[in-house]
């Protein structure tokens, strides 16, 4: 079952190591993390960063001033109200902006005819060494870019510095991320169109190496505090609860299954949630399975599935894409199915050389294309509420530009590169064309 546990990537190579035998007993993982953007400050840089040393940026005035960065947009004094919803369904992509041929990406980004970007950021690397000392390094360009491409943009926050968790887990005090959070929105206002608050938070690995039912209510609060500081600032930014890890596992050094997750947030203090996000995250499986199908009532055979692979990740509804129904089952029933679902991160991979994800190598380039432009029309026409309207804001393709990375990286079969858009040599995959032929249809009827 699918458990989301390698997404430290390569810096996470000697994890990986010691817990390969609990993957292959689970059967695979689900699409996460990123690379690591290189360090906006001067540091070391680790293994899963590309190699090529940049100049360092000199600092504004302000952060050689110390006087505070004027926000994008001004703080506002009108009351908090929500949840905000999208009008309709539109799509996103998954990027990695930090220094490579931004340029180009958003140039393929607005060919294909997405309409957000999404990008990861790590907390850790914009505060420090002390407490208060942030540091936005290429950061700053990549948001005037990303805007000056028409693109809105979804920032995922991930990563607590190591003063605040020594495992870079989630804050143990949720102020702090607050503090960095309203900086955020200070320096960059409106420019950013959604936050992210953390990453698959039902993973051990994001609680500090346990995880138990009662993190989703620490995660509640991590939450809470987040969306006030961030709204205080930018009411119209959307605030997204991280989305748990698709996953029916259960051992508290790996994960908790997302449905205990779910209910357990939606439950914590009589529902409190309720009032501080706009939409929930949700990471849907796919493995090597077409969208149309769900287990148990539809589930879909792996042709020449070998014996040591056993179902091929086709027993458990965690593995298929329409598990986003289910999510929307679980918010219904606990009183939160007034939010929409934004899917942050959904693909499919192809033939890949990582342990765990050997779905991918049942997923030819061709059925990749077919299965993730099913998957929008699935969501565009089923996923309605009563009224005709949309309960998915934005779908989230896994991803652009990843076989670049990797491949400057000499692993140009890593599955997250399998999982690409583009080709290491910058050309399209097919499964480019058959979006960007289907976001055209679709942006023709609106």
């Amino acid at each position: 079952m699918k458990i989301s546990l390698f997404h430290s990537r390569v810096a996470a190579m000697l994890v990986m190591a010691l817990l390969l035998p609990i993957i292959a007993a689970c059967g695979g993982s689900s699409q996460t993390s990123e690379p690591t953007p290189a360090l906006p400050t001067a540091a070391v840089s680790t293994p899963s960063q590309p190699t090529t040393t940049q100049p360092t940026e000199p600092p504004t005035p302000t952060e050689e001033s110390g006087e505070p960065v004027q926000p994008t947009v001004p703080p506002s004094d009108e009351p908090i109200t929500g949840p905000l919803s999208t009008p309709y369904l539109e799509y996103g992509v998954i990027n990695h902006l930090y220094y490579t041929d931004r340029g180009r990406v958003l140039i393929l980004t607005n060919n294909a005819g997405f309409d957000w970007v999404r990008q990861q950021i790590h907390w850790k690397d914009m505060e420090g060494p002390e407490p208060g000392n942030y540091a936005w390094g290429d950061f700053d360009a990549i948001v005037e870019d990303v805007a000056n491409h028409n693109l809105k943009l979804l920032v995922s926050v991930v990563k607590s510095p190591d003063f605040y968790n020594e495992t870079n887990g989630l804050p143990r005090d949720p102020k702090p991320l607050g503090d960095f959070l309203e900086a955020l929105m200070k320096r960059y206002g409106n420019k950013i169109g959604a936050v992210e608050v953390w990453n698959e938070q039902n993973l051990a690995r994001e609680n500090g190496g346990r995880v138990t039912l009662e993190d989703a209510g620490h995660y509640v609060e991590v939450l809470a505090e987040a969306y006030r500081r961030i709204k205080a600032i930018s009411p119209g930014t959307y605030v997204l609860a991280a989305p748990p890890s698709s996953t029916g596992f259960n051992r508290e050094d790996v994960a908790v299954p997302d449905e205990d997750f779910y209910r357990a947030m939606y439950s914590y203090k009589n529902g409190m949630i309720k009032d501080y996000f706009d939409a929930q995250a949700v990471h849907p499986g796919g493995a090597a399975n077409p969208p149309q199908y769900l287990y148990p009532d539809e589930p879909y055979t792996v042709p020449n599935c070998p014996p040591e692979l056993g179902s091929c990740w086709t027993n458990d509804a965690t593995h298929y894409f329409r598990h986003i129904e289910n999510v929307r089952r679980f918010m219904v029933e606990e009183g939160v199915g007034d939010h929409q679902i934004w899917v942050t991160e959904f693909g499919w991979a192809t033939a890949n050389n990582t342990p765990g994800y050997e779905f991918g190598n049942f997923v030819t380039p061709e059925q990749q294309a077919q299965y993730t432009v099913d998957a929008m029309k699935w969501a565009h026409e089923k996923y309605r509420n009563p009224d005709g309207s949309s309960w998915i804001g934005v779908m989230f393709l896994w991803n652009m530009n990843f076989a670049v990375i990797w491949a400057g990286q000499g692993n140009p079969n890593h599955e997250e590169a399998s999982f690409g858009l583009l080709n290491p040599d910058w050309s399209p995959r097919p499964v480019f064309d058959a979006v960007q032929g289907y976001l055209a249809r679709v942006k023709s009827e609106r």
